[in-house]
This record gives C-alpha cells, sequence and structure tokens, in this order.
C-alpha cells in the first residue's frame, strides 16, 4: 500500500509540473503571437485595430431614452439594446467593435436606471444581462 501511495504522489506532484509548464507555454505562445502581429504590422491605417470613443455620438440621455423605448416592447439584452440603439441613431449594426462600444457605455447608464427602480435586471442569458421595463411590471 505505501509502495501505491508513494506513486500516487509522485504522478500527482508530476501532473502539477506539467500543468504548470502547460500555463507557461501558452503564456509564451501569446506573447510570441503578439510579436509577430506587431513585426507583420504595415503600418496602415486599416490594418490597426479600430478603437472607439462613443462619447460623441449622442446627446446627454439619449441613450437611455432609446433604451427605454426598446423595453417598451418587452424585455432585452445589452447586446440586443446597443443594436437597437444603433439601429436608431442609423450607424452600421454588422460594426462589432462598435457595437461592443456602445453596449459597453449602456450597461453602466442601466444599472443606474435598475438602481433607480426606472428598469429591471431581470438575470443574464448566455453571459449578457437582460433588462426589462419597470412599467411592464405593473
Amino acid at each position: 500500500m505505501t509502495t501505491l501511495r508513494t506513486k500516487r504522489d509522485e504522478i500527482i506532484a508530476s501532473i502539477r509540473l506539467y500543468e504548470r509548464q502547460l500555463e507557461q507555454a501558452r503564456a509564451d505562445l501569446a506573447h510570441i503571437n503578439a510579436a509577430i502581429r506587431i513585426f507583420e504590422a504595415s503600418g496602415d491605417a486599416k490594418d490597426m485595430p479600430r478603437y472607439v470613443d462613443v462619447h460623441r455620438l449622442f446627446k446627454r440621455g439619449e441613450p437611455m431614452e432609446l433604451c427605454k423605448a426598446a423595453l417598451a416592447g418587452g424585455p432585452k439584452t445589452t447586446r440586443e439594446l446597443a443594436l437597437y440603439v444603433m439601429q436608431a441613431k442609423g450607424l452600421d449594426t454588422d460594426d462589432k467593435v462598435l457595437a461592443k462600444g456602445i453596449g459597453s457605455r449602456l450597461i453602466h447608464a442601466l444599472r443606474m436606471q435598475a438602481s433607480r427602480g426606472k428598469i429591471v435586471q431581470d438575470g443574464k442569458s448566455r453571459g449578457v444581462s437582460v433588462w426589462r421595463s419597470q412599467i411592464n411590471n405593473l
């Protein structure tokens, strides 16, 4: 029995060592891939990743007004609300970077409205918050 337990402990130690080495190898691979992307960059603006500043796209309170209009039709996820806002503003709904930027901006406003009791967060669906209007509740 002692021999088997000793062998088991050796195998467990080996597995832990291999797992640490695997984690380090994955980190090394990520760094190498990042370096390759840097050296392969052409310097052309089209090849560079886009960053979105959605602050100036909306008037004060406009995103929340659009969200409330969307929620009047029933519960919606944050992604659906972002796409609704983009469509209402005439923006390209196929632009995933812009949609993510708008969605990120909406999350704070939606949470503030929920804390004031204006809307309700109904949990999550596939990792995305679901929101509904407080008016639909009454």
